[in-house]
């Protein structure tokens, strides 16, 4: 998670579009959505998220090939307050890793 959240981002994901799009829905929670292709705009309170993403091309290490999707994130209208808590749950419920 960061503590501060710009209106407009770049990320690369590890992941296929199928985990991330299975995924969306639990990290966007109760918000209204709606999708066209590799789009999707989020309804906030006091604006929206845009994501967009495209496959890129899978990072190799050794013999280890891992999935990459690049995504954007644009807000339009959401204060710094609104995105952060967006974000906050957005970002744990895409969290993945092991212990």
């Amino acid at each position: 998670m960061q503590s501060v959240y710009h209106s407009s981002f770049d990320r690369e994901m590890g992941c296929t579009e199928a985990e991330w799009l299975g995924w969306l829905p639990a990290a966007i929670g109760d918000k209204p959505w709606v999708r066209d292709g590799s789009r999707l705009t989020v309804s906030l309170k006091e604006g929206s998220l845009t994501l967009s993403w495209q496959t890129g091309t899978p990072r190799v290490i050794a013999l280890l090939r891992l999935p990459r999707l690049l995504v954007s994130f644009r807000f339009d209208g959401p204060s710094q307050a609104e995105r952060h808590v967006f974000m906050k749950r957005f970002d744990l419920y895409m969290q993945r890793g092991g212990g």
